[in-house]
């Protein structure tokens, strides 16, 4: 009898397919959920920096009230926040993970060789 017709294992490939399917769901959503909160940031961000530009441009003795400059720092404080948020989700170790061992590897490697042929040549 081969594995194919074993019933165990096809039920055992079912479940194997069903659990790998569930998780291509779940990454489905986190990354919708994500590309949804870096367009909130996005409009966000752009706000800001139009109301910080409406306030730049108004005159001196208007810009100079204490309630507008707590509003610039409050807006300056904002756009940091959503800077950090935007560029930290979008760059994860994960993503850098393999490139960087790769790195270390290859760049390990040619030092070792390196050293190699310095010793035969000197």
């Amino acid at each position: 009898m081969s594995a194919d017709s074993d019933p165990n294992q096809q039920n055992l490939d079912a479940d194997e397919f069903e659990q790998a399917l569930s998780e291509v769901e779940r990454s489905l959503e986190a990354l919708k959920e994500r590309y949804a909160q870096v367009q909130r940031d996005q409009q966000r961000q752009a706000q800001l920096q139009h109301r910080r530009e409406q306030i730049r441009q108004s005159p001196r003795q208007i810009r100079n009230q204490p309630a507008l400059k707590a509003e610039l720092r409050q807006i300056k404080e904002q756009l940091e926040t959503i800077e950090l948020n935007l560029e930290s989700r979008l760059f994860s170790w994960s993503a850098f993970k393999e490139p960087f061992w790769q790195a270390v590897r290859f760049g390990g490697l040619g030092i070792v060789i390196g050293w190699l042929l310095k010793s035969c040549a000197g």
